[in-house]
């Protein structure tokens, strides 16, 4: 079969996409992946057919107007006027996506499409192809859940106002999806009712670990819970000695660690976290990655090392704890390997990963990125290091977690028996 895969979003949202290709691939399926320009290296490096959605997006999201409406720190005013700007910028963006998305699809002829939720053409091919698509969310709570609102409300409200965020949420999209129609120019008429039968019957996986998030009952089996995937990210990189130096050093390290988030005061934030970690004499990698963390001219080397990147494969298992962002992959991953986690949750669903790391036992409850101070953060790293019982529940987790093997319920969730 020919499958596209495509993805909108920072790369913790192309990771879950690129992990189902390699199954679907190892199946013997043909799978290209339809992402923004600045993950081309992503997709290709993993030998994959890459189609572009171009720049635009990434690049909005880098820009000092997405660090701040994206929720990393400013005053409530300032994010107000950010996301006023960021909404005017994104619609048009959003035109040229869509009609990308339309004409690598009709370039391409796929027999199935898997996509996240930020891809929304696949929704109104799905209206002439019922059950050739599926949606990939590594995130909980898009469908309804009883005791949790819509991961983008991130409370409880009691089950009677839970679902009407989540009406709420679907409406949205399905506006959203509408507009769309019109800037494809379709002659055809669609209407909502059509797109929102779509929306409730097209298959759906979260690639969550069922220890995290477990399946509702209540839920139609069209919606499943099939665990974590990860692909080998250490292809094609080397530690230097420097890194393996300190590791052996320091056997009881932490990595820090925002991935692709940004905020628009990293170098405060660095230092911040440095001067706990130094005045504890905490050792710890710090990545700094997209930008979210820095490396200053002046630290600690004893203590401290830094890094650009590095594949979390390699290192989690090498390593104690992880103070972190809240991804999804990266919760999932420090976990797998045993790592205690403290986590600094920047936007939407990593509020909700924050607390269910909080819940479980594997590391104390973390303080939102604009809010940390060093008052507030380093007694969190301090319970992160001494509290043994969040070392031993991460373990536990992680122990569960490598039983978990759901490579072929993915597939045949995906590739429907004709």
């Amino acid at each position: 079969m020919k499958i596209i895969v495509t993805s909108i979003g920072t790369r913790g949202d192309m990771e879950p996409l690129l992990a189902v290709g390699e199954i679907l691939r190892e199946k013997g399926h043909q799978v290209f992946c339809l992402f923004p320009e600045q993950f081309r290296g992503l997709a290709e490096d993993s030998g994959f057919e890459f189609g572009s959605l171009g720049s635009r997006f990434i690049e909005m999201l880098e820009s000092e107007v997405g660090r701040t409406a994206m929720g990393s720190g400013g005053s409530i005013l300032k994010k107000l006027v950010a996301f006023v700007k960021l909404a005017l910028q994104q619609k048009d963006i959003n035109r040229e996506m869509v009609r990308k998305q339309y004409e690598y699809v009709e370039q391409v002829v796929p027999d199935y499409i898997v996509h996240n939720g930020k891809v929304i053409y696949p929704v109104i091919w799905s209206l002439k192809h019922p059950g050739k698509t599926t949606l990939i969310s590594p995130v909980p709570y898009l469908h309804y859940v009883k005791n949790h609102a819509h991961v983008a409300f991130n409370k409880d409200f009691g089950p009677f106002f839970n679902k009407l965020t989540y009406r709420l949420a679907n409406y949205g999209l399905v506006k959203t999806i509408m507009n769309s129609l019109q800037w494809l120019d379709s002659t055809k008429r669609i209407s909502q009712k059509q797109i929102q039968h779509s929306l409730f019957t097209n298959n759906a996986i979260y690639t969550i670990s069922p220890t995290l998030f477990e399946r509702p009952d209540y839920w139609p089996s069209n919606i499943k819970v099939l665990g974590y995937h990860e692909r080998d990210k250490t292809v094609n990189w080397q530690p230097d000695e420097a890194l393996n130096d300190f590791l052996a050093k320091h056997p009881k390290t932490l990595l820090v660690t925002f991935g692709s988030m940004l905020n628009p005061a990293p170098a405060e934030k660095t230092q911040l976290i440095l001067e706990i970690l130094e005045r504890n004499g905490i050792p710890a990698i710090i990545n700094t990655a997209a930008g979210g963390l820095v490396k200053p001219d002046n630290y600690s080397c004893e203590h401290i090392h830094f890094v650009s990147g590095i594949p979390y494969d390699w290192v989690l298992p090498k390593i104690y704890g992880v103070v972190h962002h809240g991804g999804s992959g990266t919760t999932h991953m420090a976990l797998k390997y045993g790592c205690a986690s403290l986590i600094i949750p920047h936007i939407i669903d990593q509020f909700v990963w924050n607390k269910i790391i909080a819940q479980k036992g594997a590391g104390p409850e973390g303080i939102a990125i604009g809010a940390i101070t060093v008052k507030k953060l380093e007694p969190k790293i301090l319970e992160l290091v001494n509290i043994q019982a969040f070392k031993n529940k991460a373990e536990e987790i992680g122990a569960e977690m490598c039983q978990e093997d759901f490579r072929e319920e993915v597939c045949q969730a995906i590739v429907q028996a004709e």
